[in-house]
């Protein structure tokens, strides 16, 4: 995929970002969508639906809910498509509600005993991108995990989000960009399998992770 994988952030060119709307009648007075490349806000790669060409990026964002919650599918050429860095939990924290503070630097804590850097997607990664109030009472914290976690770790995890006030929710992501559930991840009998969701599909793979 060039370096671009499912969840990967890319900012499209403005006059490319014109031209993509102007092809899409269906988005026309659609919320926030005029300024969303003027502002700097990225989309997000997404998974591609079944005969989707592959000569663009499937991406994607979603609006707040103040704006219908509505999930905006797109199909960006390419040359349109400049990457930019993930946003981690650290980078997110103070973009979350205050009640949820206390967890999130549990996690924080969590993570940098085992040398794991969490990445953020979901609400928090959008409100924390646009200052749009994404987050809701009911709104779960949504975490990117590196391969490399182990079974005690997310043992330690589960211990966490058993006393959070927001559900913990979110993937263990393999090299090839492929996201297994962590919960999933974390029950998977030894020698077991998990479904991993990739950009072209989902399939069950050996929770190989947990066995080292």
């Amino acid at each position: 995929m060039r370096g671009l994988l499912r969840h990967d952030l890319f900012v499209v060119a403005p006059d490319a970002w014109a031209r993509l709307l102007a092809g899409r009648p269906d988005l026309d007075r659609v919320p926030h969508l005029d300024a969303w490349a003027r502002s700097g806000w990225p989309v997000i790669v997404r998974r591609r639906h079944p005969g989707e060409a592959h000569d663009h990026l499937p991406a994607g964002l979603p609006l707040p809910p103040s704006a219908g919650k509505r999930r905006i599918g797109l199909a960006v050429p390419w040359p349109a498509a400049i990457p930019r860095p993930a946003v981690t939990l650290a980078a997110a924290r103070d973009a979350a509600p205050a009640a949820w503070h206390p967890a999130i630097d549990a996690v924080l804590a969590l993570a940098a005993a085992h040398g794991l850097v969490p990445r953020v997607f979901g609400g928090l990664l959008w409100q924390a991108l646009t200052g749009l109030p994404y987050l809701t009472a009911a709104s779960d914290l949504d975490l990117l995990w590196p391969a490399d976690a182990t079974r005690g770790f997310l043992d330690r995890l589960a211990a966490i989000a058993a006393g959070a006030p927001m559900r913990l929710d979110g993937e263990v992501v393999l090299p090839d960009g492929s996201g297994l559930n962590w919960r999933e991840l974390r029950e998977a009998r030894p020698g077991g399998s998990v479904l991993a969701k990739g950009l072209d599909g989902a399939a069950l793979v050996r929770a190989a992770c947990l066995e080292s």
